[in-house]
């Protein structure tokens, strides 16, 4: 009896070992892979990798320049300019002056002088002289409504081209006053280059010839376009002194557009020392100190 018992036993044991085995074994959750990190999609690259990534795009060509108030030369070479005439008493002996020393200058006239004294202007031009337009009647063109700027421009053009056959080229603003728009539109409209000064011997205040020609002679580098007016008495006895003292330094003697078609690029000079220790300059404006006479 004893041995059937555990006969029995060892086949109920033996049942329930084969039954377990042959019962399919439970799915295993899949692994996570061992590098679950860095085969996730990567983030956005940062801004600065992007940056040197993306094709390179080449710069916006620079529009070209429209104002000028001196040019950068290979040479000393500089424009005398006078302006607000022609004056019937002192624009003919400046024409002797410049006549006797061989000298281009450009007039920057205005439009009710001319019309006064077109023989005048003839005159200059017929003798060399570049004729450019200072308006009609000297205003403020800054604080003038566009209809007013192209009256003003429109009527001296007309007067500068009965004088002397020829239409001007180049324009400057009465007191260099004068607003980016206008200068765009002037240029686009009218085709002049605008045209200021680096150089000021403030004759307007009638300081005397000796001032005038010191202060021409202190200030004048090549390239310079200097600005003076032949309705001053003073300013036309100091030009002959003038004159002198910049040949005896060297300076040549050209018109304004002459001086813009020897524009040469500024070459940039190398640092002296790292950019965050040099004390950064403020670029010089293009439009000079308003000059009453100007």
């Amino acid at each position: 009896m004893p041995n059937y018992r555990l006969l029995l036993g060892c086949a109920a044991t033996l049942s329930f070992t084969v039954a377990l085995a042959a019962q399919p074994a439970p799915k295993a959750k899949p692994a996570k892979p061992a590098h679950s990190v860095e085969a996730a999609p990567k983030a956005a690259a940062s801004p600065n990798v992007e940056k040197e990534a993306a094709p390179k795009i080449s710069a916006t060509p620079k529009e070209p320049a429209i104002t000028f108030n001196s040019v950068h030369v290979d040479g000393p070479y500089i424009a005398m300019t006078f302006d607000d005439g022609p004056s019937a008493a002192l624009t003919p002996k400046l024409l002797d002056i410049l006549a006797a020393h061989h000298i281009k200058v450009t007039f920057f006239v205005l439009g009710e002088m001319v019309a006064e004294h077109p023989e005048i202007l003839a005159r200059a031009a017929r003798e060399g002289h570049e004729i450019a337009s200072h308006s009609w009647s000297h205003p403020n063109f800054a604080k003038m409504s566009q209809e007013g700027v192209r009256s003003q421009l429109q009527r001296t053009d007309d007067e500068i081209k009965s004088a002397t056959g020829k239409r001007p080229t180049l324009f400057r603003p009465p007191y260099g006053s004068i607003t980016e728009r206008e200068k765009r539109w002037i240029h686009d409209e009218f085709g002049y280059d605008i045209i200021l000064w680096d150089v000021d011997p403030l004759d307007w205040k009638r300081p005397g010839p000796a001032v005038v020609r010191n202060r021409i002679l202190k200030e004048t580098r090549p390239g310079s376009i200097v600005l003076s007016h032949d309705i001053h008495p003073g300013t036309v006895e100091a030009m002959p002194s003038t004159f002198d003292q910049l040949e005896a330094k060297g300076f040549k003697f050209v018109t304004v557009s002459e001086l813009l078609g020897m524009a040469t690029p500024v070459t940039p000079h190398p640092k002296a020392e790292p950019a965050e220790k040099t004390a950064t300059k403020a670029a010089p404006s293009a439009v000079p100190e308003s000059s009453p006479g100007g």
